[in-house]
C-alpha cells in the first residue's frame, strides 16, 4: 500500500533511521533528504553509515553548500530531545575508532540493538559486515567504480529528461540489481546472511543500509529491514507511534513523500 504525502505535510514518529547519505560525493542526493529532516521529526535518529563517503573524498571531493545544510541540520536535531546514534559503515568507517565515545550529543556505536514500541528487539548494523557470507562483494567492484559512474549519470540525464516530461523518479542502478542475475543473487545472498544473523542472536529482525536496495521482508519469525540509501532510491525507514516500521521516499517530480506501506 502506498500513500502520497502532501508536500507541506509532516510526519511525527518514534524512530527515523538514514544511511548511505554519501556526503562528499556528486550522486549524494542532499537536496531530497533536507526534505526529510525538516519535516519528520521522531524520538530516536539512527544514522545507519556511509554518511560522508570517505573513501571517494579521498579522490575527489564535492562538497555543495547543501551537503553543509544536511551536517547543520543534523547536528541541531541532535541538540534537541531527539537521540541520535551513528553506527559508522565502510565508507566512514575511520569513524569506528570513536565507538563508545560522543561527538557533541552524537552516540557513536558499533552495532546497536533497538526496542520498537511493540515490544520487538532488532539488530541495526551497517551491514557491511555481512559481505564475508554473500557475493555482494562481487557485485560492489562492479558497480564500485567506473560502472557505478556511468550507470549514475545514466540515471540523472534519464530523470532530468522525465522530470520535464513529468515522469517519476526510476532508479536504474535499483532495475538492474533486480533484473541482473548476478546481482539479484548476491542481494538475496545478502539478505539471507542478515537474517541468519539477527536470528542467532535472539532477534526479531535487524534494520541495515549498505545495498542501497529498500526493503521490508519477512523470513519466517525475523523481519529483515533495509533503509536503502540517498543516492539511488532516497528512502528512510521510520517506526511509527505503534511501533510498526515503514519506508518512506521523496519522489523527484514534486519533492513530495511517498510512504511505502510495506507488509511485514
Amino acid at each position: 500500500m502506498m500513500q502520497v504525502l502532501g508536500q507541506t505535510e509532516h510526519v511525527y514518529c518514534e524512530t527515523l533511521w538514514i544511511s548511505d547519505i554519501h556526503l562528499g560525493t556528486r550522486h549524494c542526493r542532499a537536496d531530497y533528504l533536507l526534505e526529510v529532516l525538516s519535516r519528520v521529526h521522531c524520538k530516536r535518529l539512527y544514522l545507519v553509515g556511509d554518511i560522508v563517503d570517505v573513501w571517494s573524498m579521498q579522490r575527489r571531493v564535492y562538497w555543495p553548500e547543501s551537503h553543509n545544510q544536511v551536517v547543520r541540520d543534523l547536528l541541531g536535531i541532535s541538540g534537541t530531545e531527539t537521540e541520535v546514534i551513528y553506527i559508522p559503515g565502510n565508507h566512514d568507517m575511520n569513524m569506528r575508532e570513536f565507538v563508545g565515545t560522543s561527538v557533541g550529543a552524537v552516540a557513536i556505536e558499533r552495532e546497536y540493538v533497538h526496542e520498537t514500541r511493540d515490544g520487538r528487539r532488532f539488530l541495526v548494523i551497517h551491514g557491511d559486515e555481512l559481505d564475508f557470507a554473500t557475493r555482494y562483494r562481487r557485485l560492489n567492484r562492479w558497480l564500485g567504480d567506473a560502472a557505478y559512474s556511468f550507470v549514475m549519470w545514466a540515471n540523472t540525464l534519464y530523470n532530468r529528461i522525465g522530470a520535464v516530461c513529468g515522469k517519476p523518479y526510476w532508479s536504474l542502478a535499483s532495475w538492474l540489481k533486480t533484473h541482473v542475475s548476478e546481482a539479484a543473487r548476491a542481494i538475496e545472498a545478502f539478505q539471507g546472511a542478515a537474517v541468519r544473523t539477527a536470528a542467532n542472536r535472539g532477534m526479531d529482525g535487524i534494520i541495515c543500509g549498505h545495498l542501497h536496495h529498500p526493503a521490508i521482508m519477512r523470513y519466517g519469525d525475523v523481519l529483515y529491514c533495509n533503509d536503502g540509501d540517498w543516492v539511488e532510491n532516497c528512502t528512510a525507514l521510520i517506526e511509527d507511534r505503534s511501533g510498526q516500521l515503514r519506508l518512506i521516499q521523496v519522489t523527484a517530480a514534486s519533492l513530495e513523500m511517498t510512504d511505502l506501506r510495506v507488509a511485514a
